[in-house]
């Protein structure tokens, strides 16, 4: 009798240490760094995004003249393209920068926008249009910024709501991450000048605000990949004494209905 309950304690032991708790320290952001959870250095502040091959630019031109309104912001321009499906009208068209690092801008013709900041191809544009026309100024921004999200269950493609987006707000965009992913190990891959980099960070630490991981540009994609807790895990105690609970219950039913039914010896009295 002993040994079979014995066997079914082991059972039950060996259940409880392949089921790995989840805890908040695994799942809550900012927190202060520490021996599990990684130091960043103020390596680098937000950088304006500088422009590179195949980026699309909304150029919206400002004159007192009517005419010259309607030559660069549509009317008989040739130099954009018209993006279709698009309901507002700053995406409706845009200037390629090409592979020579310019875009075909009216009258001025090919201007060199490659490595600038809007900012800086917004000077670029209105010194290059004031010896021709009459000019006010010119509003220069990009269109069609996207990030993607794969893994964990949180996969798509998403627009850039403003200039600047951080790690936090573009996974709020998909939903945040999932209660498995692992927190630990995002990765983000990057396109550079120097090629594709892949960047390895801990979203959980607090270091992460001033870190190069902090903003996103646009084509990145950050993946996402569970934790090894996933198939095992638990998140509460609650959830770990059911199991306990549920196990120790599967085993009995398993016990008994494997051991053999004894009955009572009966004993019977000789008549004289």
């Amino acid at each position: 009798m002993r040994k079979p309950l014995h066997q079914l304690l082991l059972i039950m032991i060996l259940a409880l240490q392949l089921t790995s708790c989840i805890t908040t320290h695994q799942l809550n952001y900012l927190q202060a760094p520490n021996n599990n959870i990684p130091t960043y250095k103020d390596t680098v502040s937000y950088t304006d995004y500088r422009l590179k091959e195949g980026d699309r630019l909304y150029v919206q031109v400002y004159s007192t003249d009517e005419k010259t309104n309607a030559l660069f912001n549509g009317a008989g321009n040739m130099g954009f393209q018209m993006i279709s499906g698009s309901n507002d009208n700053m995406d409706l068209y845009t200037y390629l920068v090409n592979s020579n690092g310019n875009i075909k801008f009216p009258i001025v013709g090919e201007v060199y926008v490659k490595g600038k900041t809007l900012r800086e191809t917004k000077e670029i544009l209105e010194n290059a249009i004031k010896p021709i026309l009459k000019l006010n100024s010119v509003d220069v921004r990009m269109v069609g910024r996207t990030f993607s999200i794969i893994g964990a269950g949180k996969s798509g493609r998403f627009p850039f709501p403003r200039e600047k987006v951080n790690i936090y707000q573009a996974l709020a965009l998909a939903g945040d991450l999932g209660f498995y992913a692992d927190r630990k190990k995002i990765r983000i891959l990057r396109a550079t000048e120097k090629g594709n980099q892949i960047k390895t960070f801990d979203i959980r630490s607090a270091d992460i605000i001033n870190s190069e991981f902090y903003y996103l540009e646009p084509d990145d994609v950050i993946f996402l990949q569970p934790m090894n807790e996933q198939f095992f895990g638990v998140s509460t105690f609650w959830s770990a004494l059911s199991t306990l609970i549920t196990t120790f219950s599967v085993g009995y039913f398993i016990y008994k209905s494997f051991t053999p039914t004894t009955t009572p010896a009966t004993t019977t009295t000789a008549t004289k």
